[in-house]
């Protein structure tokens, strides 16, 4: 190409020199040049549509991965939402039911145990209650430690129905733990304490990085507050949770526990919960 803008005439080449030119770099052998370039453009457009299919499937399949973590991150209301590029807002829920537990003596098994004895333990726990959850209209809010907790009625209402739906994860985590061995101590078993409380809350997702869709009000504080003064292996819950379980008229065993000192609280008439 530097030849046949030459300054010299006689130094640029003729067309039958370009075509020969051409056709070597090409590996053209006989035949048309122009059919020779309409098939390399055919071939070069098919390898394109190729190369599209493939980028675009491998950009699904990574779409795909991305609504799947934000779905197990966020309620799954709240999460579609976000995809649809809609904004969530806070928002005030009349009643909903909390649920908190947390493990019996927790700082003396992490103190004798290594941290991966300690990590292998809460996750094979809490593998358990995620799939109890997961069974029912309730969304685990977080874990902190060894804490657990989950709420029902929210983001979606739905009547009062979340006070059963809570009670029976409840109970049903209480059942699970039974079958969770403590690595470094394999004689003894591992015990939680559960309270539940319904009340109003509200709602909203807090922060850009790892959000989270966090509950805030009185009820939060008193749902922790029935486990922190609870028994292990058994549920706490308050005057406000039992009417409505009764209410709904579930098959659930409620006996008096009697007046119990709750911190920032006072006196509260609480109940055991069992099934």
């Amino acid at each position: 190409m530097e030849n046949c803008w030459s300054e010299f005439p006689v130094q640029r080449p003729s067309f039958l020199k370009i075509k020969e030119s051409i056709a070597k770099m090409g590996g053209i052998s006989g035949g048309n040049l122009i059919d020779h370039l309409i098939k390399r453009m055919e071939k070069y457009a098919t390898d394109l549509e190729e190369q599209v299919a493939t980028k675009t499937q491998q950009f699904m399949e990574e779409k795909d991965r991305s609504e799947q973590l934000l779905s197990q991150m966020l309620p799954k209301a709240v999460a579609l939402c976000l995809v649809k590029g809609e904004s969530v807002h806070p928002e005030f829920f009349e009643m909903v039911t909390v649920y908190f537990s947390d493990i019996v003596g927790f700082t003396s098994i992490s103190a004798s145990g290594t941290p991966m004895d300690v990590i292998s333990l809460l996750n094979e726990l809490y593998t358990l209650f995620d799939e109890i959850v997961e069974k029912h209209d309730a969304y685990k809010v977080e874990t902190t430690g060894d804490a657990y907790m989950v709420a029902s009625g929210l983001p979606l209402r739905n009547g009062n129905i979340h006070a059963v739906e809570v009670a029976t994860v409840a109970c049903e985590t209480l059942m699970a733990v039974q079958t969770v061995s403590i690595p470094h101590r394999p004689h003894e078993h591992l015990r939680i304490r559960c309270g539940i409380h319904s009340g109003s809350c509200v709602a909203g997702i807090i922060g850009l990085k790892a959000p989270r869709y966090c509950l805030f009000g009185d009820s939060i504080n008193t749902a922790s507050r029935m486990e922190s003064t609870g028994e292990p292996m058994k549920v706490q819950t308050t005057q406000s949770t039992k009417d409505l379980l009764t209410e709904m008229q579930s098959d659930f065993k409620i006996t008096l526990r009697g007046q119990v000192d709750v911190k920032g609280k006072g006196q509260m008439t609480t109940y055991w919960l069992t099934r």
